[in-house]
């Protein structure tokens, strides 16, 4: 009896002990933020010094993500998206439309550049541009334009820049035109490096520029800057991993804003833009702009000249159907010899005929 009292005894003292030491345990230090543990894989990862590695963290698939755009609620937003459409806006669209602006969205398509006039050593512009279209490809499943194919045609395209656009426009929203570039986006930094023997830092910021390309007109602007990098090789490396976090990390937020503030504004429909060479008379312009606005959700003239008149056309249609539409106009109009003379983007010259 007595030693089963001592049993007993040896084992209530062992709970206790037990007890007490989970009490007085230390509590386990909190882990690192989901941010620094992707900064660290950009940054530290198995890379080489251009390139860090990607995070490995799953992302919204482009249609996902531009149907919650179209379909949010008031109040919800996504950290770091622009606001999103408003709700009566959204309201107004029939399931149709709605359905078309969300396949939109989910296919926009971006050409990267830099700012050229920012006095950005080229090696590093062309790091930033690249990790920007990296992002494009490997997370939304995009095509990108790549940097040495802007700059060889930046020189074979001047010619036929001067010719179709006499210089009215910037021959990077020609480029983004070109290639059929629903946005661009110009990016602009400044990096430094610091450090010496095998113990160099790096640091790199910025902004980043959404601009439409049928119109150049400012989107919005990210700002950013990198997490703190390091390297062991040189002071460029240093500067290259910074460069690649702080641009990787920019790039969700360029292509979310893009999408809302594109679908903020789509009330009217996607805005396409039409050149008209050679209407007699300010008449014939009014008459062939009454034709349009049967085609389309608004017809708007811009301006007009003898040369040149211009029109804005909103509608939730492809291209195809509005240069079909175009046309039907044109014969309404009595200008049923209208021609297209060329197309880049959403940006449509025609010829009257006359």
């Amino acid at each position: 009896m007595a030693k089963r009292r001592l049993i007993i005894l040896v084992s209530l003292t062992a709970i206790a002990a037990a007890l007490v030491s989970c009490a007085s345990a230390p509590p386990k230090p909190a882990g690192p933020s989901d941010e620094s543990n992707r900064a660290k894989t950009i940054v530290q990862g198995a890379s080489t010094p251009d390139f860090p590695a990607t995070p490995s963290t799953p992302a919204q698939s482009p249609s996902e993500a531009a149907k919650a755009i179209v379909t949010q609620q008031p109040g919800a937003q996504t950290p770091g998206m622009a606001p999103p459409a408003p709700a009566a806006y959204l309201a107004a669209l029939s399931p149709e439309d709605q359905a078309f602006l969300a396949n939109y969205l989910s296919r926009l398509s971006y050409m990267v550049y830099y700012n050229d006039a920012s006095g950005i050593d080229p090696r590093f512009a062309k790091m930033a541009v690249s990790q920007a279209n990296r992002y494009l490809i490997e997370k939304l499943g995009l095509a990108a334009i790549d940097f040495d194919q802007i700059e060889k045609n930046k020189k074979d395209q001047l010619d036929a820049y001067q010719a179709e656009t006499g210089g009215s426009i910037d021959m990077i929203q020609y480029l983004a035109q070109k290639f059929n570039a629903d946005i661009y986006v110009e990016i602009d930094l400044k990096a430094s490096a610091s450090g010496a023997g095998n113990s160099f830092n790096g640091s790199a910021q910025g902004t980043m520029k959404l601009f439409e390309t049928s119109t150049a007109q400012l989107l919005g602007s990210i700002a950013f800057m990198s997490p703190p990098t390091f390297s062991p090789v040189s002071p460029d490396a240093a500067v290259a991993n910074a460069i690649s976090a702080s641009v990787w990390q920019a790039m969700p937020k360029v292509t979310d804003q893009a999408k809302a503030l594109i679908a903020a504004s789509a009330s009217r429909g996607i805005r396409y833009e039409l050149v008209v060479q050679k209407l007699p008379d300010a008449k014939q312009a009014a008459a062939f702009v009454k034709a349009l606005s049967r085609k389309f959700a608004e017809a708007e003239q811009i301006s007009f000249s003898a040369g040149e008149t211009r029109i804005a056309l909103y509608a939730f249609m492809t291209k195809a159907k509005v240069q079909q539409a175009i046309y039907d106009a044109g014969v309404q109009a009595a200008l049923p010899d209208l021609y297209l003379v060329y197309m880049r983007g959403k940006s449509f010259t025609f010829n009257s005929g006359l």
